[in-house]
């Protein structure tokens, strides 16, 4: 059987298994439906994190921050302006992806743990607007009501029709993300991370192109949460914490950097973990720590890392690899 052949047999499988997996769901129990849309949730923000931290080898600590702006912001216009969703969404995503030109700005000259310390002060500081600012967000005590989209008059009440939502947004995320980063402009992030020095000289300006890592990061963060604030009906800063950033980064290093594949896998992973191990609740957060710790030590690319693309962007076969 030839590549491509392989291939669309894969991806037709994975479609019919996709497009069959709610009626499967619901005879089991409803609560899978929700794990399984949290998991495109994460699927959205890994995918959209790796762009920064896999592509462009910006180490930022503060991801779930974009999250909770595309959150706040598509509730606040759903809310108090009566706005639909279907233009809150994209609206809440280019208010994210702004605040994520807006930290770029001044931190993409610098690196390394600088770069993670401001980032996750940036997180940070969002949160505690969130929490202070009681007269736009209530502060702790959230956001509540917000109304679900409606399509031709009809409304969405139920996890099938939210499970579909979701899917169509990690599909649409992944295949613009895939479009960008297998193009000059993928191939210019990755020369900037390998080696910034090289890109300079070569007339990249590295400048540009992490900020607009960042830009694309902080509007796909958006659109996840956007799609959160009327899945749930409700936000609040809670859902919006340090250890919510760690998490999704946590996804990126364990599917593997730059492999937009692999974010989809590392979100499976650990949204399912924690419900498989909940019987042993007492060990869980060990258990997953040392899982994590295992895979930096034995597969430090992840499960799904770069390694795994036979083709760089042009199509050309990867040196070493068969014809």
């Amino acid at each position: 059987m030839s590549l491509s052949l392989r291939k669309t047999t894969a991806v037709g499988a994975a479609a019919a298994v996709l497009i069959v997996l709610p009626l499967v769901l619901q005879q089991v129990n409803d609560y899978w439906m929700h794990i399984v849309i949290m998991i495109g949730i994460f699927s959205i923000l890994s995918m959209s994190l790796n762009v920064i931290i896999g592509y462009a080898g910006q180490f930022a600590l503060g991801h779930a921050a974009f999250y909770g702006i595309g959150a706040y912001s598509a509730a606040l216009l759903m809310i108090h302006f009566h706005v639909s969703f279907w233009i809150a969404l994209p609206a809440a995503a280019v208010i994210a992806g702004f605040f994520g030109f807006l930290l770029g700005t001044p931190v993409i000259r610098l690196r390394g743990d600088y770069l993670g310390i401001v980032t996750l002060g940036f997180g940070e500081i969002v949160r505690l607007i969130f929490v202070n600012w009681v007269d736009v967000t209530r502060g702790p005590m959230g956001l509540p009501g917000i109304p679900a989209p409606t399509l031709f008059g009809y409304t969405f009440s139920g996890k099938t029709e939210f499970y579909y939502l979701i899917l169509a947004l990690a599909l649409l995320t992944f295949f613009v993300i895939h479009r960008i980063v297998h193009s000059g402009i993928g191939l210019s992030l990755l020369t900037i991370r390998e080696d910034e020095t090289l890109a300079q000289s070569v007339g990249i300006r590295p400048n540009k192109y992490k900020l607009l890592a960042f830009t694309v990061g902080g509007f796909f963060a958006g659109i996840a949460g956007a799609f959160w604030a009327s899945y749930i009906s409700f936000v609040s800063p809670d859902a919006f914490r340090y250890l919510d950033s760690v998490n999704i980064l946590a996804m990126v290093i364990l599917g593997g950097s730059a492999s937009l594949p692999g974010s989809v896998l590392g979100a499976v992973i650990l949204v399912l973990a924690p419900e498989l191990l909940r019987y042993m609740s007492d060990y869980r957060m060990m258990l997953l720590g040392l899982a994590i710790v295992l895979m930096m030590i034995f597969k430090p690319t992840g499960f799904w890392g770069e390694k795994h693309r036979k083709y760089n962007f042009y199509g050309m076969v990867r040196k070493g690899e068969g014809k």
